[in-house]
């Protein structure tokens, strides 16, 4: 008997899910539907580059802030950017967030350029490697290899670090041969495996350090490779440190419960999917502002001239703001507004307005002018809104 065995009864690598109710495979049914549908939207490369960029910045950022950076999502992204500049005393929080795009970006390369899918031993502790890589170790820390000292996180003991070695090829092989059949689909499978590898990633707990972050890597490689969308392979990371508390919580009941998984797995799921819904509302947000611009130009089409371009432009300028503009802030609404302005008087802002008014461009409300891209969600197809 190992000594795990007796310690760590619960890592029993088994993906029992007969207990699991309908709701937990009605959960997994809207991820993979949502996941589908975020992969098929076509968005103008501009949109699909921020969209990227945001929730890498959204994943980057949860996935050191559950181990502590203090670092905002904003600079996270300016990082990614390539704009923020840190004091020595903080460089070690960007050299974190530097470390986990590395990770990203190399597990993108591999399955892109079609490497496998599975796991494997050397592969996790490369990942380690990357994101302790640059920072200063302590003690009995050695990057990428497996511990041989005693460790835990918030009460909780990782399994015995004779076992540890064992215990990660042991999860390798369980979760690459998880039988499809159970699940119906690969992409259900692959986020199933992306969870249950984080969890035993986090019970075994095989490194001196930066185990949260190996774990949450080696979950985001699951996830493209189940043919997760890049945006969306950040959101369990995420979800995680949004609801840090319950993480940990969850984590715990899991142990305690003799290695049932089913709510965890539930936990994770209902995270995951929350996120995709958030995904779309903004893809939506993308889309209708595309759809929006059309329209205004489309209102112009037979309309040549320096007016008419004077007139399109601000219908589209004041649609970008954030507030109803004031009659007496329209120069300032963009720059070119300002230019095309320079030499009219009121008179002339004020007749623009009107015949922006006249076809539906903008609408005038109490604190100034508003677009009608409202207009949009005519077009929708119509249905019955349920309160509920």
């Amino acid at each position: 008997m190992k000594t795990y065995e007796r310690t760590h009864p619960w890592l029993k690598f088994e993906a029992d899910m007969r207990n699991a109710g309908h709701f937990l495979w009605m959960t997994l049914g809207e991820a993979i539907s949502k996941c589908e549908h975020i992969a098929g939207v076509p968005l103008q490369p501009e949109t699909a580059k921020k969209l990227h960029l945001l929730y890498l910045a959204k994943g980057i950022r949860a996935t050191t802030a559950i181990e502590g950076n203090t670092l905002t999502e904003e600079e996270v992204l300016e990082r990614l950017e390539g704009k923020l500049a840190l004091p020595p005393s903080r460089e070690y929080l960007g050299q974190e967030v530097d470390n986990i795009q590395k990770g990203c970006n190399k597990i993108f390369a591999s399955l892109m350029s079609g490497e496998s899918g599975d796991l494997a031993i050397e592969e996790i502790k490369s990942f380690n490697r990357i994101v302790l890589d640059g920072l200063s170790p302590g003690e009995d820390i050695v990057p990428g290899e497996i511990r041989n000292i005693s460790v835990g996180v918030a009460g909780y003991r990782g399994a015995p670090a004779e076992d540890c070695e064992y215990l990660l090829h042991r999860m390798c092989e369980w979760l690459n041969g998880l039988d499809q059949n159970l699940f119906g689909e690969p992409m259900a499978l692959g986020i199933v495996r992306a969870i249950l590898s984080h969890l035993y990633i986090a019970w075994i707990h095989p490194f001196a350090d930066g185990n949260g972050r190996t774990a949450r890597l080696v979950e985001f490689k699951s996830l493209l490779a189940a043919g997760v969308p890049t945006a969306a392979a950040h959101l369990l990371s995420n979800h995680y440190n949004l609801t840090r508390s319950e993480y940990y919580k969850q984590l715990d009941h899991a142990s305690k419960s003799n290695g049932d998984i089913v709510q965890f797995v539930h936990y994770a799921l209902k995270g995951f999917v929350d996120g995709l819904r958030g995904q779309i509302q903004h893809i939506q947000k993308q889309q209708l502002e595309i759809a929006w611009r059309d329209f205004v130009y489309e209102s112009f089409r037979d309309k040549i001239g320096p007016k008419y371009e004077r007139r399109r432009n601000l219908a589209l300028d004041i649609s970008k703001q954030a507030a109803p503009v004031p009659f007496n802030k329209i120069r300032e609404v963009s720059p070119r507004i300002a230019a095309s302005y320079a030499s009219k008087t009121s008179r002339t802002i004020r007749r623009d307005l009107l015949e922006l008014q006249k076809i539906e461009l903008i609408k005038h409300v109490a604190e100034g002018y508003v677009d009608r891209s409202d207009r949009m969600l005519s077009f929708l197809p119509q249905r019955r809104q349920n309160k509920n």
